[in-house]
């Protein structure tokens, strides 16, 4: 038996987000449950546009930062006037506005959602923000991405749309507490009494709570896809499983989660990799389990994917879709139309009650 339905994570090449909504939609009937605007433009690079949002001071000094003021200045200190917003919101409203225009052409099918893929301002300070400063600067960001949300809920039905948070960093910060990972880019800025994951989840807690309830959330656990490459290769799924359970345990996560996406590295078609998944606790919040998206179509190998199916299906106790292993943005476009055309082979439609 096919997997159900196809997951796009987030960035897709394309010259417009029209491009992007009328290619995936005519690349893939029926299978999807939400399409996400590609993040054209800046937004190709996942977080890298949002470096301009903080001060250079504040800055890694590889990301146009400038160095902090000589020993006897003391720290800079910040107000949320030196955090600039963060413009997610304004590439949504676009974007849906698109997507409604679309619709009303009958391009788009009107019970396709619209997918806001968003980093944690976790990622975002991660990645961009020196460590003697970033403590001191992500309640302001948390509050630029508050806002964020708010503009977005305002604007948007909430049955309409799907938020699915992109946990890039949480993933390596809980690889550097198994002492996997050692660079100071990857290690927790934070220290938290119930240790790292209790805080990263914490965190995605406090920004998800801005979010009204009857607003569907979805998550994205993922490595990196620098250079097409990992920060560092999953062991298995094991450490992705303990951090799905520990999201879905939250009472306000949980009962509204939509899907959980994996990715499943080329290489690894051994039923090992796919064992811990019969840990994962979908139904633990008496609703609606979440839907499970495995990323293990890769480009240029339908044979491989199709094994990596055949494996996972003789493990998981649950039915599952694909996807990839992270956005495309950074794929070669010349690849695009054969890794949906995979997506396309290996799946069929979504049924109704997943829509």
């Amino acid at each position: 038996m096919k997997p159900n339905g196809v997951l796009m994570v987030g960035s897709v090449p394309g010259a417009s987000t029209q491009e992007v909504f009328t290619r995936l939609t005519a690349a893939l009937p029926g299978r999807l449950q939400a399409i996400p605007d590609g993040e054209t433009g800046e937004r190709w690079n996942y977080i890298g546009w949002q470096r301009e949002r903080f001060p250079p001071v504040a800055r890694l000094e590889e990301y146009g930062g400038i160095p902090l003021p000589g020993s006897g200045s003391g720290l800079p200190t910040f107000t949320l006037e030196d955090i600039k917003p963060t413009a997610y919101d304004e590439a949504a409203l676009s974007s849906y506005t698109k997507l409604k225009q679309l619709r009303q052409q009958n391009a788009v099918p009107p019970n396709v959602r619209f997918l806001i893929g968003l980093p944690t301002p976790y990622s975002v300070l991660r990645g961009h923000v020196k460590s003697k400063l970033v403590n001191a600067i992500e309640p302001l960001y948390e509050e630029r991405f508050a806002e964020t949300l708010d503009h977005i809920v305002a604007g948007i039905p909430h049955d309409n749309m799907v938020i699915q948070w992109d946990l890039c960093f949480e993933m390596t910060a809980l690889e550097c507490d198994r002492g996997r990972l050692n660079e100071e880019l990857h290690q927790p800025y934070f220290s938290s009494p119930g240790g790292v994951l209790q805080g990263l989840v914490d965190r995605v807690v406090r920004m998800s709570e801005r979010i009204p309830q009857d607003v569907k959330l979805a998550f994205h656990l993922c490595y990196g896809d620098y250079k097409h490459k990992h920060f560092v290769e999953p062991q298995d799924t094991s450490l992705m499983v303990e951090l799905a359970n520990a999201l879905l345990a939250r009472e306000t996560l949980g009962p509204r989660t939509e899907w959980i996406h994996m990715p499943v590295p080329k290489g690894r078609t051994d039923p090992e990799y796919f064992a811990p998944l019969t840990g994962l606790k979908l139904n633990s919040s008496g609703s609606k389990p979440p839907y499970m998206y495995l990323g293990l179509v890769h480009a240029n190998d339908e044979a491989g994917t199709k094994k990596r199916i055949e494996t996972a299906q003789a493990i998981v106790p649950f039915h599952f879709g694909v996807a990839t292993e992270c956005g495309l943005g950074r794929t070669p476009p010349e690849e695009v139309d054969g890794i949906l055309q995979i997506c396309k082979e290996v799946t069929t439609e979504l049924p109704e009650e997943n829509l």
